[in-house]
């Protein structure tokens, strides 16, 4: 049964307004924290709770909304959650209340992200999954790009707090969005074939699930410290220029990804889930090859399109190869919180091991580490991930 117009167009602005609000917690934490005082110390431990809370979460967050059936009120508590932690933010910028922003931030995009991408199973079904996901990547990667350039403009223009007090209003178009979605649209997606059990240690045991979560932690720990890195090496050159070229190379592959994440939906549903892997996780070692080879500062913004390329692809891929990989049992956000502590972890270190052989040789060597991890991971996508997409599933209404 395809659901209805109003649906599927409420889901998209649900992942737009969902990326606008978001976006508020990024760097503009640390800027605003910068402004009231806070040392680099206190900011960094803030930051690392908050990123602490999210790695320590995805799993029992995917268990949770597993559990629950209705997934639009798991959304909608998360949602109200991050409203809560914006506001606590923008109103009480002294020590307790902040963490527990951080903390509570934390949990609930755990919870949020799996609940959308629940729905989004839930309104289109397994056969379909593949382009929606595609849609849904489009809409968040436009509401990112719109909510930086707005944010940054009233952060410098009105106060670094009106980010916070924004970002707890983009709640509400979303929770609009959220109930427009009609509960008569959304349908249970039963396990496939016979049966098996759903546990997490079950999970820890399918092949296609342990590949793709090293493939996912290897393209963090690739992907992550790129741009950072770079970003040094162009203050460096390019001084007061720097930001604008900076905020070129955030813009440049959120429009990318806007682009082209419904084609690769429409490909991993043609054409299979493996060679989408290979294509956008083959732009990580060329990416950190170019980085390591030019140092024109401005050539960045077009090297930075090829991380529109792979972030599209794995923005796509991670929740549909979740429910590739649990048709059986139904566990598919068990299974997105597994694949997201895998890239949680990769982040983790990406920006430590760069940064630390950066200064032990050169940023030319360390580009060259992280282009390498990309071919890994290229290389583990290629010869160890199974294709999970089955034949019947081909989505030829295009």
């Amino acid at each position: 049964m395809i659901p209805s117009r109003r649906s599927r167009r409420s889901l998209d602005w649900l992942n737009f307004f969902v990326a606008d609000v978001q976006t508020g917690f990024g760097p503009f934490v640390a800027v605003y924290l910068t402004t009231q005082a806070w040392t680099e110390v206190q900011i960094g431990f803030a930051l690392s709770l908050g990123t602490l809370t999210t790695m320590l979460s995805q799993v029992p967050a995917g268990m949770l909304v597993d559990a629950v059936r209705d997934k639009r009120r798991m959304a909608l508590l998360a949602l109200s959650a991050i409203a809560l932690s914006a506001v606590l933010l923008a109103a009480f910028p002294s020590r307790l209340p902040v963490l527990a922003s951080e903390v509570l931030h934390g949990f609930a995009s755990c919870v949020l992200n799996p609940s959308i991408a629940a729905i989004s199973l839930a309104l289109v079904g397994r056969e379909a999954l593949g382009e929606r996901l595609g849609r849904n990547a489009r809409y968040a990667s436009l509401g990112g790009a719109v909510a930086a350039g707005v944010m940054g403009l009233i952060g410098t223009y009105v106060s670094p707090a009106s980010v916070f007090w924004l970002t707890a209003a983009l709640t509400l178009p979303s929770l609009v969005s959220l109930m427009r979605i009609r509960a008569e649209d959304m349908h249970v997606v039963r396990p496939q074939k016979k049966a098996v059990d759903g546990r997490l240690l079950d999970l820890l045991k399918e092949r296609g699930i342990l590949v793709f979560a090293g493939c996912a932690m290897l393209f963090t720990l690739s992907n992550a410290a790129m741009l950072p890195l770079a970003g040094v090496a162009v203050t460096r050159a390019a001084g007061e220029e720097a930001n604008l070229i900076i905020a070129a190379c955030l813009v440049v592959p959120q429009l990318v990804v806007a682009t082209i994440s419904p084609w690769v939906g429409r490909l991993a549903q043609q054409r299979g889930r493996r060679i989408v892997l290979i294509l956008g996780f083959s732009m990580l070692p060329l990416r950190g090859a170019l980085l390591a080879l030019v140092e024109e500062p401005y050539t960045l913004i077009l090297i930075q399109a090829l991380d529109g390329l792979s972030a599209a692809t794995l923005n796509v891929m991670l929740p549909l190869l979740a429910s590739d990989l649990t048709r059986r049992n139904n566990r598919f956000n068990l299974c997105m919180g597994l694949f997201g502590l895998a890239v949680g972890v990769g982040a983790t270190i990406s920006n430590s091991l760069a940064g630390l052989v950066s200064s032990l040789s050169s940023p030319a060597a360390a580009f060259a580490l992280l282009g390498g991890i990309g071919l890994l991971c290229t290389l583990l996508a290629a010869f160890a991930m199974p294709e999970t997409r089955l034949e019947h599933e081909q989505n030829d209404k295009h």
